[in-house]
C-alpha cells in the first residue's frame, strides 16, 4: 500500500527554495548558444533541420517554434539554461502510469513550442517567447543538483515541447545519467530521426502526444503539422527500447470518431505491441476553443472499450479524478493492482514488476 498527501499543481514552497538554489532573476534570458542540427541554404540564410518543419530562416529571423534564431548566418537557440517552470510533481501528471508510481518528478520547460495548437492547455507558456517571459537561471549543473536534494528519480521535460530547448535538455540528461537519475519526457513527437536517436540515448521514458490520427486534423489544428512524423517518432521510441506511454486528447467534434479512434489503437497494437500505455485524456476549453465544451465522459468511455477490445492491455481515462478507469488492471487476473484517484497513488500492488495476486509480469518502470 502507497499512500501520500495530494499533490496540487503548483507547490509553492518547495518551488521557492527551489528557485532560491538556481539564483532565480525574474524576467532572465539565457544568452544565446549556437544550435545543433541546422544547415547552411546561401550566404546568411540556414535551414534548421531539428524538427520536421525545416525551417528556412533569414538572418534576423526566427523558426516557428520562436526558440531558434538566425543571427548573421548561424543558428542559435534562445532555450538554454532559462525554464519557464519548475516544479516538482507526481510522475503520475506526466502521464506516466507505469513509472514507478507514488514518486516525483523534476519538472522543468522552456516558453515555445514547435506546433500552434488551437487547444493547447499551457498555451501561455507553450506559445510564448523564451526571451519574453520571466524565466529561471538554471543550469543543467542546478537542475540535476535540486532534482538530487528534492529526491527525484526522474527530470522530465514537459509542460511546453521540449523538443525546442533540446540542447538544453540533451545537456540536462547526459548529465542526470552520469548522476544516477533518470530522464522522461512529454513531447508532441514533432522530432526529426537523427536528433531523436541522439536523445534516446539518454531517456528512460517518453510520453508522446497523439493528438488524432488523420493529416487534416493535424493541419488545421497544428498549423500545418503532419502526422505521418509522429508515427514514426512513436516506431523510433518503442525500437530504441525507452519505456512508451501515449496521451490522445479527446476533443469534442474534431478526433472524437469511433472507426478513427479504432483505427488508431490497431496501429498502436500492430506496430508498438499491446502493453504501450494509452491515455485518453478529457479536452477542457482552452486557448483557441473555449466555445467547445468539456469532452462528454461517455465519449471517453467509448473510446477506453474500443481500446480495450481491440485489445490493448492498458487502457485509461485521464482528467475525470475518481473514475475507476484511472487505475491499473491486471491483464491476466482483472485485478486492481494500481489504484489511483487524480495524481495520488491510493495502492500499489506490484510486487517486484509482477501482479502480487497471479504473478503475471507488468510492464513498465517498477524499480529505480
Amino acid at each position: 500500500m502507497v499512500k501520500r498527501p495530494l499533490f496540487v499543481t503548483l507547490l509553492f514552497s518547495l518551488t521557492i527554495s527551489i528557485i532560491a538554489e538556481s539564483h532565480a532573476v525574474e524576467n532572465y534570458k539565457a544568452m544565446p548558444r549556437v544550435a545543433s542540427y541546422w544547415q547552411k541554404v546561401k550566404d546568411s540564410v540556414i535551414q534548421c533541420v531539428l524538427c520536421p518543419r525545416r525551417c528556412v530562416i533569414n538572418s534576423g529571423q526566427r523558426g516557428v517554434c520562436t526558440v531558434r534564431v538566425n543571427k548573421d548566418g548561424i543558428l542559435y537557440t534562445l532555450g538554454y539554461g532559462n525554464p519557464v517552470a519548475v516544479h516538482v510533481d507526481p510522475i503520475e501528471k506526466k502521464p506516466f502510469f507505469h513509472v514507478l508510481p507514488g514518486t516525483n518528478a523534476f519538472s522543468i520547460a522552456v516558453a515555445g513550442c514547435n506546433m500552434r495548437c488551437l487547444f493547447c492547455q499551457n498555451w501561455t507558456i507553450s506559445q510564448a517567447k523564451p526571451d519574453e517571459v520571466t524565466a529561471y537561471d538554471m543550469p543543467p549543473e542546478a537542475v540535476v543538483a535540486a532534482a538530487t536534494k528534492h529526491s527525484c528519480p526522474f527530470i522530465v521535460y514537459t509542460y511546453t515541447e521540449p523538443t525546442v530547448f533540446y540542447e538544453y535538455m540533451l545537456d540536462i540528461s547526459k548529465l542526470a545519467r552520469s548522476k544516477g537519475l533518470k530522464n522522461g519526457m512529454h513531447t508532441c513527437g514533432y522530432i526529426n530521426p537523427e536528433p531523436l536517436k541522439e536523445l534516446l540515448m539518454y531517456m528512460d521514458a517518453v510520453n508522446v502526444d497523439l493528438k488524432g490520427f488523420n493529416e487534416e486534423f493535424y493541419r488545421k489544428m497544428g498549423a500545418f503539422a503532419e502526422l505521418k512524423p509522429v508515427l514514426e517518432t512513436l516506431k523510433a521510441v518503442k525500437a530504441q527500447g525507452v519505456w512508451l506511454e501515449i496521451t490522445n486528447l479527446i476533443i469534442p467534434g474534431l478526433n472524437d470518431d469511433p472507426e478513427e479512434i479504432k483505427s488508431m489503437c490497431e496501429w498502436i497494437k500492430e506496430n508498438l505491441g499491446d502493453e504501450v500505455p494509452l491515455h485518453f485524456s478529457r479536452f477542457m476549453p482552452a486557448f483557441r476553443l473555449q466555445n467547445l465544451p468539456p469532452t462528454p465522459l461517455e465519449k471517453l468511455d467509448m473510446a477506453y472499450e474500443i481500446a480495450r477490445g481491440v485489445g490493448l492491455k492498458y487502457v485509461y481515462v485521464g482528467n475525470v479524478p475518481g473514475n475507476p478507469k484511472e487505475n491499473t488492471y491486471c491483464p491476466n487476473c482483472g485485478k486492481m493492482i494500481v489504484g489511483r484517484i487524480g495524481y495520488e497513488v491510493v495502492e500499489n500492488n506490484i510486487a517486484g514488476s509482477k501482479c502480487k495476486f497471479c504473478g503475471y509480469k507488468i510492464a513498465g518502470i517498477w524499480t529505480r
